[in-house]
């Protein structure tokens, strides 16, 4: 799935995807936001608005 309109997207369908890319393709944030060219203080002040917080020791969104 193609994040790069990750800002209209439901947050909770992206935080479950952006979790499973992390998980399964790219280790952590930096390399998924690298690898997307999108700016990596947008999406998680997207996912911060629903709630959502990074844990980078987890390296997922709670």
């Amino acid at each position: 799935m193609n994040l790069n309109n990750f800002e209209s997207m439901d947050p909770v369908m992206l935080m479950s995807i952006v979790n499973m890319k992390i998980r399964d393709e790219f280790g952590d944030l930096d390399a998924l936001v690298k690898y997307y060219d999108i700016d990596k203080k947008t999406l998680i002040a997207k996912l911060a608005g629903a709630g959502f917080d990074y844990l980078p020791e987890a390296k997922q969104f709670r």
